[in-house]
């Protein structure tokens, strides 16, 4: 027997089990007014309705719905309202500027929009065929009682595109199937050791490789999920000792501002002992994942993975083998990427890119034949991140071969921001690389030559950084500025960006942080 696997199996096994369970427990402090405490059972019939007023709207399974928000119940619902029957959810990044996004919709081709009412004025450019702002637009968003009309499952159908930065300077739209987002969900879940005792806290964007797919595995678990809108490390805090959190993720910059928090937390900080955090964008350095045991007593596990992944490639989780270590010696080993997950092979190529082949591996970048063959060159996908192996099985990345800065998690095309530097009229040359940065793992630093003639004083770091953010989101934006009378360059005239960068990674291990 063949059952075709769907995002919307995690949701109604939730329905079956917990169905009076609470589920969802939306963000209290947003524009729209927030939806109450939802069961499962009540999360399954807002699903139903979204789907039915899709129905009713003329927008036939396959099409595009894109969103743009801030973490909300309303976002969450959605997953299962659009792919759950049969329809392409395409989440995205609320941070870009209105030409990213505008771009994303056209590109992605999108006839839905879902706006968040804080965005609403800002994209207010932005149309699709149907635009909703959410809260403000939930009349006409579901249709109650009426049942959806019926999708036939199909597992290599897309269920998101999730728009990624890359080496180009347009965003590349990822096409993760149903079976891709399964098969990620069911394995996350059971390598963190999701059950239906664990309260999870949704710090991570769910725009973000749809919240690492760790909104599905919880569902099927019937695990409690408290929305956070905005990330504030005082704020996880309390939500951590107000609802029991016992699981979060994020970024290295969250783990940095929940210890800031923790400086001037009164009292045993919440979760000591019983909760667990997972990060994955970048390594953080030894002594913040320490502290993760010893300040706060919570369980630090790492994960490597790309959107192109759905995301999981590796976990690092602390073992048995490790009980008797010092936190120190502990915080070593897992600053490592991890082990495979189950159902992943890793490899190298020749020259140290790691290459990965799994069940959750992107079917293709959206209308981009080309980068999808470049990527699956072989039958392996091309991470763009060099690494190594040890002999126990751990990788440990330590370069990145793609021109992708990650900062605070988020993916930064170098390229991007030097074709927004090059359009202003004093830049001749440009090189935008990444440098470490203790808060965000690395920040963008441009490297500039001005063009001849300019004038003395007429352009410094300032105008060229607000020169940038006029059209960039602000996290893609240089944070430093240098000026240079040349840019290193191969005789084919080539920039080197490795000799670029080396200076300021020197007496680091790796060229990442």
């Amino acid at each position: 027997m063949h059952v075709p696997l769907t995002i919307r199996d995690h949701l109604a096994r939730a329905e079956v089990v917990y169905g009076d369970r609470v589920g969802l427990i939306d963000e209290p402090d947003q524009p729209a007014p927030p939806l109450p405490d939802l069961t499962y059972r009540r999360l399954g019939e807002l699903a139903r309705a979204q789907a039915a007023r899709l129905d009713a709207l003329g927008v036939p399974q396959g099409a595009r719905v894109a969103i743009v928000s801030q973490n909300s119940a309303r976002m969450l619902a959605g997953f299962y309202g659009v792919a759950g029957w049969g329809r392409i959810y395409v989440p995205v990044n609320f941070r870009l500027q209105v030409e990213e996004v505008q771009y994303i919709v056209d590109h992605s081709g999108a006839t839905v929009l879902l706006v968040d009412e804080e965005l609403d004025g800002p994209l207010a450019s932005v149309q699709a065929d149907h635009r909703f702002v959410l809260g403000r637009d939930d009349g006409e968003l579901y249709l109650e009682g009426v049942e959806p009309e019926p999708w036939a499952p199909d597992e290599t159908a897309t269920a998101t595109i999730n728009y990624t930065s890359g080496t180009t300077a347009r965003p590349k739209g990822v096409q993760l199937t149903h079976r891709n987002l399964w098969v990620n969900a069911s394995v996350f879940g059971w390598q963190a050791g999701v059950n239906d005792r664990d309260t999870y806290l949704h710090t991570l964007p769910m725009f973000h490789c749809n919240g690492w797919g760790m909104p599905f595995a919880v569902s099927a678990m019937g695990v409690p999920q408290v929305v956070l809108r905005k990330v504030d490390g005082a704020e996880i805090l309390r939500r951590v000792e107000r609802h029991g959190v016992t699981l979060l993720c994020g970024a290295p910059a969250v783990v940095a501002m929940v210890l800031e928090a923790a400086q001037d937390w009164d009292g045993p900080i919440p979760g000591a002992g019983r909760t667990r955090m997972v990060v994955a964008g970048a390594p953080p350095p030894t002594a913040t994942i320490e502290k993760v045991e010893t300040v706060l007593g919570w369980e630090f596990i790492q994960i490597y993975g790309l959107t192109e992944t759905s995301p999981l490639l590796t976990m690092n989780r602390g073992r048995e083998e490790w009980d008797a270590l010092s936190p120190q010696e502990r915080a070593v080993r897992l600053g490592r990427a991890g082990v495979p997950a189950l159902g992943v092979t890793l490899d190298l190529d020749p020259e140290g890119e790691v290459l990965a082949r799994s069940n959750v591996v992107l079917e293709g970048y959206w209308e981009q034949p080309e980068a999808s063959a470049d990527a699956l060159e072989g039958g392996w996908f091309h991470t763009g991140d060099g690494g190594t192996i040890d002999a126990d099985g751990y990788l440990t990345i330590s370069d990145r071969k793609k021109d992708v800065i990650i900062s605070g998690g988020e993916n930064v095309s170098s390229i991007e921001v030097e074709d927004r530097l090059f359009s202003h009229p004093a830049v001749a040359e440009v090189a935008v690389i990444g440098v470490p940065d203790e808060k965000w793992g690395e920040t963008v630093k441009a490297l500039v030559v001005l063009a001849a003639g300019t004038p003395p004083g007429t352009v410094d770091e300032a105008a060229l950084i607000a020169w940038c953010r006029e059209a960039l989101a602000h996290y893609k934006c240089p944070t430093s500025v240098e000026f240079r009378d040349a840019l290193d360059r191969t005789a084919t005239g080539k920039l080197q960006k490795y000799k670029l960068r080396a200076p300021y990674w020197e007496g680091r291990a790796k060229m990442v942080n």
